[in-house]
């Protein structure tokens, strides 16, 4: 299997706005669409979007639990590939 990578979208809880501005460690972030300002920084800004990170996190764990049944049902016909015995539908 392959390293997957999701990026989610975070949104201010104000304005549903995704523009922000950081100070250099993001200790502070603020919204350019409705100024509003997170002194929690990147971690509050985190905070209320968990909801949508769950929800992104979820998704891909149906996915890749999809992909391993996948992977394991093609290694299992592949093993007992020519066993006139054991089928593997």
């Amino acid at each position: 299997m392959e390293n997957k990578q999701i990026t989610v979208p975070l949104n201010c809880a104000t304005c549903g706005g995704a523009d922000f501005e950081f100070n250099e460690d993001k200790s502070y972030v603020k919204c350019r669409t409705c100024n509003r300002e997170y002194l929690g920084g990147y971690d509050e800004l985190v905070e209320f979007n968990q909801e949508q990170i769950s929800s992104a996190v979820e998704d891909m764990k149906k996915e890749f639990g999809k992909e391993i049944k996948a992977a394991l049902e093609k290694s299992l016909k592949n093993a007992f590939k020519g066993n006139k015995f054991i089928k593997i539908k």
